[in-house]
């Protein structure tokens, strides 16, 4: 026969009826107007009133403590979670009744730890202070240090670790006396004692961990595929970065993504992140690792750390010489560690200095231009028009510059959504730290058109390409002229006039280059560039919208507009935005105007047709439509006082005047970080169809296809102690396979070391199969003996 306790589970779904709230086949819940009684069996118990949380608590536990209920089911009935349940518990435990009746939210008197002191906490961590001088130095408790530790990423010391560790199979430190230099040692908390433990525990560790290196760490296992030795000592904070270790393999998935290595390398990112964060803690996935990753993930158009579960880890390990990649809160950690030192824009310049070195043929036109991002949250964020959707949204707008065949250089993202004439004079002065003293044309759109800006500018040493705008007399027809000319290897032609004319109240003279289109309409190109023929000044003002398919390539392929982080952080409050009640007023004085002007003309139409016969003065008129006259007389006096109304609002407030509540912002660390890592997979992808251009005719229309396909491929991945060889499979047709191994002869010619190992690449492509294997033949038909020829005179 079942128990009251097995019936349980039976009505654990039950409805809730007027006045009452099953909990179980036994115990409910009455409720009453203001007045609640827990009956169990039948009997009413335990009554108390709506609002009381003591009673209500002590009635939770009650029915755990008694067994009359299991957690679940109270957290049901009474609409909070069993961590609820289980807290309210422990209270009870330790203080009776009155702890019971505590209020919610944190406990007062007990310091909190500001967010603002994240990248402080990080910066010590990383130190080597121990998670109790740090409660100490913010004068809290050491359980709100390990709580923030934790959300930062850090891992805390388990003594039990080192037990394992000291426990493990002997030959382990067989497999430690390889090596480990000083790079992988960090000062965390502790590591000195592990340090001398494990050096007990294994006499031979002691010269290992003594001796040191500037080179890569080696690793500390034997098989690729276990990296159990690396991640224990990582554990001990004995290891910053895990070392590469390939295994070899064939039809590895996305094998040609390593292709991209040598890219990926010239582009300073390694040796940049290096020196400005250091390292990011004792780690497995070190900062190298996690930054390889991070790059690899966008060649392989992973665009969301989310896109990881869609992978095998196993197989994107071996891509980064790792027995498995990161899952996805591992890379979101890391992420948030590498953020809360706040250096993306350090890494940011050194990435562009470093650009500007290697392409500085290219800086010799620079395009700048906004990028709205749309935000579609909950928080509150300013609006601005997005191009795309033809709306105002909630956005945010960063602005890159891109270098003279559309390659980005870096990008600045705004706090709000500052105007282009705004913001170019800050973006400028980066660029003439990075270019130095050469000369510069910028080249933007008419978002930055302002006089007084192209003075400022052409004052700096700036050179000036933008479109007109405004209203302008259109040139004559006749003066315009066909222009011809092969620019960059490209034939253009364009029907332009010139002219020299007048910008601005200040008078100041610049170029004038028009283009007229076949349907009539003229484009008027300004510049203060003379030296340069029209027809190059006309190329280089439309070659702009190769920043706009950089925009629409990035958006699409490697999903920039997506967020990373969800979190806020506070914005400046004293920033000034246009005042809304301003914007109410204009609205009303719009109105106000066209209700006069409707009332002034069915006045006119009055006096137009006014019969003389019956009113044939002025007086006699103005009788008879004396109600309109004193509507107008209203409505001249409304758009009177609406105006004075307007001259006396200012036209911008601060936004702390405008917004309730707090001023935040997205936090842009994070986005920041990864729009630089994204633009690095862009720039090593050009670079690839760079060096494939001489060898494929239709590099212009197809070479990021192809470098893109090429990076997908699968191949054989063969590892030996001085070489990390790859060999792909072949691509769809022969002439794309042979610009593929022409590209291949050409990056082994670099001599590239994969990051953080003494592997040299080489890559290959492998050979065709042959022609009989991969088209074979129809099978021969089977004739019948009435249509098989007579082949017996044959020789």
């Amino acid at each position: 026969m079942a128990s009251h306790g097995d019936l349980g589970g039976l009505f654990v779904e039950a409805a809730r009826d007027d006045g009452r709230v099953a909990i179980n086949g036994r115990c409910w819940l009455e409720c009453h107007d203001e007045m609640r009684a827990l009956v169990v069996s039948g009997v009413p118990m335990l009554p108390y009133r709506v609002g009381d949380q003591a009673a209500e608590a002590y009635a939770i536990v009650s029915l755990v403590e008694q067994g009359w209920a299991s957690q679940i089911q109270v957290a049901r009935a009474f609409g909070c979670t069993a961590r609820t349940v289980r807290r309210q518990q422990r209270r009870f435990e330790v203080g009776g009744l009155a702890a019971l009746g505590r209020p919610g939210g944190y406990p007062r008197g007990r310091s909190r730890l500001a967010a603002d002191r994240l990248a402080q906490v990080n910066a010590w961590k990383g130190d080597g202070v121990s998670t109790r001088e740090i409660a100490r130095r913010l004068k809290v408790t050491d359980k709100a240090v390990r709580k923030l530790l934790g959300r930062l990423g850090w891992r805390a010391e388990k003594a039990e670790q080192l037990q394992l560790f000291q426990s493990a199979d002997p030959n382990l430190s067989a497999v430690l006396a390889h090596g480990a230099g000083e790079a992988c040692v960090t000062r965390a908390p502790g590591a000195e004692a592990a340090q001398e433990a494990v050096a007990g525990a294994d006499p031979n560790l002691s010269a290992v961990l003594a001796s040191g290196s500037s080179e890569a760490a080696p690793s500390f296992d034997h098989d690729p595929a276990n990296r159990f030795a690396d991640r224990v000592m990582a554990c001990l904070g004995l290891l910053d970065d895990a070392a590469p270790m390939f295994r070899s393999g064939r039809q590895v998935a996305g094998a040609g993504v390593l292709l991209a290595i040598p890219a990926i390398v010239e582009s300073g990112l390694f040796t940049s992140a290096q020196e400005l964060y250091g390292s990011i803690g004792p780690a497995f996935y070190g900062l190298r690792s996690t930054l390889l990753t991070f790059v690899l993930m966008a060649l392989l158009r992973i665009k969301r750390p989310e896109g990881l579960k869609e992978r095998s880890p196993a197989e994107l390990g071996r891509l980064i010489g790792l027995d498995r990649a990161p899952e996805v809160k591992t890379a979101r950690r890391k992420l948030d560690r590498m953020a809360a030192l706040g250096r993306a824009a350090d890494l940011g310049r050194a990435l562009a200095r470093r650009r500007v070195e290697s392409r500085g043929h290219a800086m010799g036109f620079l395009y700048v231009d906004g990028h709205v991002r749309v935000y579609h949250g909950q928080r509150r964020l300013p609006k601005t028009h997005a191009a795309r959707m033809r709306l105002a949204m909630p956005a945010t707008t960063d602005y890159w510059v891109n270098d003279a065949e559309g390659e980005p250089l870096f990008v600045v993202n705004t706090e709000a959504n500052p105007g282009l004439t705004k913001v170019l004079p800050g973006v400028l002065d980066e660029v003439r730290k990075l270019v130095g003293d050469r000369r510069v044309t910028i080249v933007f759109d008419r978002g930055g058109f302002s006089p007084k800006l192209f003075k400022q500018l052409s004052a700096a040493g700036f050179d000036i390409l933008t479109y007109r705008k405004g209203r302008f007399r259109k040139v004559s027809t006749r003066r315009f002229s066909m222009h011809r000319a092969t620019i960059e290897g490209r034939a253009v032609e364009y029907n332009l006039a010139e002219q020299m004319v007048a910008v601005g109240k200040h008078t100041l003279r610049m170029r004038q280059v028009t283009r007229l289109s076949a349907d009539g309409h003229q484009t008027p190109v300004l510049t203060t560039r003379t030296d340069l023929p029209a027809i190059e000044v006309a190329y280089r003002m439309f070659g702009r919208w190769q920043q706009e398919n950089f925009f629409k390539y990035l958006r699409e392929e490697f999903a920039l507009d997506a967020l990373v982080d969800y979190s806020t952080e506070p914005a400046d409050p004293t920033r000034e935005v246009p005042n809304p009640a301003r914007k109410q007023l204009d609205a009303e004085l719009v109105k106000a105007r066209e209700a006069l002007g409707q009332l002034l003309t069915t006045y006119g139409v009055e006096a137009l047709t006014n019969p003389e016969g019956l009113r044939p003065t002025m007086r006699g008129f103005k009788i008879a439509n004396a109600s309109i006259a004193e509507r107008v007389q209203n409505a001249v006096q409304r758009v009177a006082k609406l105006e004075q109304r307007r001259a006396a609002t200012p036209s911008r407030v601060p936004v702390q005047e405008v917004t309730r509540g707090e001023v935040i912002k997205l936090r842009a660390e994070a986005k920041l970080l990864t729009d630089l890592l994204k633009m690095v997979a862009y720039q090593a992808e050009g670079d690839l169809v760079r060096l494939l251009a001489p060898h494929y005719h239709r590099a212009d229309d197809e070479g990021r296809t192809l470098v893109q396909n090429a990076l997908a491929n699968t191949g054989d991945i063969c590892a030996t102690d001085t070489e990390l060889r790859i060999a792909l499979e072949p691509l769809s047709a022969p002439h794309r396979t042979l610009a593929l191994a022409n590209l291949c002869d050409q990056l082994n010619e670099t001599a590239t070391i994969f990051p953080g190992s003494k592997l040299r690449l080489r890559y290959e492509m492998k050979p065709p199969p042959p022609v009989s294997l991969a088209f074979p033949g129809p099978k021969p038909c089977k004739a019948s003996p009435a249509t098989q020829p007579d082949i017996s005179a044959r020789g």
